[in-house]
């Protein structure tokens, strides 16, 4: 097994996921609600934390006179939902009185934000999937910068959703507004020529991957590394059997996690190739367990594939709750996005698959520089788990693949000893070092 990035550089070779927002993947279905740091983070050095210094530079005591600043946030699908609640706990920390608003979901709602649209309405992904709703979309950042520019927050923080958001962000800096970007697009993976882009539209970068900060000043664009927010949330070790006694599965009997997706469009393609691997593997090992979370307003869909494959009686649909799911099973059948990441930091073995449109696909795979797909398998640099994407993600061929690892113990502990160095290399106080940089923005 290759050795998890190191801070020296990018990945080499490494590739963003199929698919819309930049997808570090921060998503999950159902993420925790706990943001803070878990015990034993790793202290960050002064370069990793600080990184970059904004435009300006300066120390905390300049930001002295802004006691309570507007910050205004897009925050688009669930992923950035996350994030941006982890930012917004820093920067209450911080600044007790600030005032919150623009674009975000329930996380940041229930820190106080004011969420002038929900962030679902840009949770969209895939060049045939955001033409459907273009015009909504656009409709929607017009009228978020007119009404931006007439109250002047003193910064703008854009989370992930780069298509949405570095456009909105160039026009608000070109009008003096601060800006800043959290979640390092992916320009190591694809798409490289966006950061002439980036450097137009931010005045600093909030990376989540520690060699994303030389990356930029490459290009002469400000930037701290903040850690990955999911290494705090998961613990070093999770707790198998308490996890299983919530779901009310059998303490030591074999469990398979399916994850079809945080997406309407990724439920459509890989739903019903899921269970019907599902069933596959059921006639082999009946005594398999199965357990899929879901996201509420997904549920239908779900269950209509469920039922479509023969297995709407042999598995649990549980809302939410990914976490518990990752934390109880012994292997999980996965669609690529932020909860492969989610995987490997629960040291679990995995099989990622993705399918889309078949003119998205062939759109995307011609951008992509790199042969991954899956967040551990770019950050470890190495295929250390099995991808089966597009024509390859047959019920039969992920089937056999995610029984093969309840067949291999050694390559389970070899796996297992890779993530968790992983994670170490991941874990910061998020929170804090985010709201750090804000206010290097603010005093700039």
């Amino acid at each position: 097994m290759s050795a998890p990035l190191s801070t020296a550089g990018p990945p080499q070779g490494a590739k963003a996921p199929l698919g819309g927002s930049d997808a570090h993947e921060v998503a999950s279905v159902g993420a925790s609600d706990a943001a803070g740091p878990s015990q034993g983070a790793k202290a960050p050095s002064t370069s990793e934390a600080q990184g970059t210094p904004a435009p300006g530079g300066s120390d905390a005591h300049e930001v002295a006179s802004v006691g309570a600043p507007r910050v205004a946030m897009v925050a688009g699908e669930t992923s950035g939902d996350l994030l941006a609640g982890l930012l917004l706990d820093g920067l209450r920390s911080r600044w007790p009185g600030a005032r919150t608003m623009g674009i975000g979901g329930p996380q940041m709602v229930q820190r106080g934000f004011q969420a002038w649209w929900p962030s679902d309405k840009l949770a969209v992904r895939g060049y045939v999937e955001v033409l459907r709703h273009y015009r909504e979309i656009v409709g929607i950042r017009a009228q978020l910068k007119q009404r931006l520019l007439q109250e002047r927050p003193e910064v703008f923080i854009g989370v992930d959703a780069p298509d949405f958001n570095l456009d909105l962000e160039r026009d608000l800096k070109a009008a003096g507004v601060r800006t800043a970007h959290f979640v390092c697009p992916s320009i190591w993976a694809w798409r490289p020529e966006r950061v002439e882009k980036i450097k137009r539209s931010v005045d600093h970068v909030l990376c989540i991957f520690p060699f994303e900060v030389a990356l930029l000043a490459q290009h002469g664009i400000a930037a701290s590394y903040v850690g990955h927010p999911l290494a705090n949330v998961i613990p070093m070790v999770p707790d198998r059997a308490a996890a299983r006694a919530a779901l009310g599965l059998a303490a030591d009997g074999p469990v398979v996690a399916i994850l079809p997706g945080s997406r309407a469009s990724e439920v459509k393609y890989l739903a019903e190739p899921f269970f019907r691997a599902a069933a596959l593997m059921r006639q082999e090992r009946p005594q398999l367990e199965f357990v899929v979370p879901a996201i509420p307003a997904l549920r239908p869909a779900i269950e209509r594939a469920a039922r479509a494959a023969g297995m709407d009686r042999h598995l649990q649909i549980v809302d939410g709750q990914s976490h518990a799911v990752l934390a109880a099973c012994d292997v999980t059948l996965i669609a690529s996005g932020t909860a492969t990441l989610e995987a490997a930091l629960f040291k679990r073995p995995m099989v990622i698959a993705y399918k889309m449109n078949w003119l998205t696909y062939q759109l995307m795979k011609r951008k992509h520089l790199q042969p991954w797909i899956g967040l551990p398998n770019i950050l470890c640099r190495d295929f250390v788990v099995p991808e089966l994407v597009q024509h390859e993600a047959t019920p039969e061929r992920l089937a056999a693949a995610t029984l093969a690892w309840l067949d291999a113990p050694e390559r389970i502990a070899a796996l297992q000893g890779t993530f968790t160095a992983l994670h170490a290399e991941l874990q910061r106080d998020t929170s804090k070092l985010a709201a750090d940089a804000i206010a290097q923005v603010l005093a700039g």
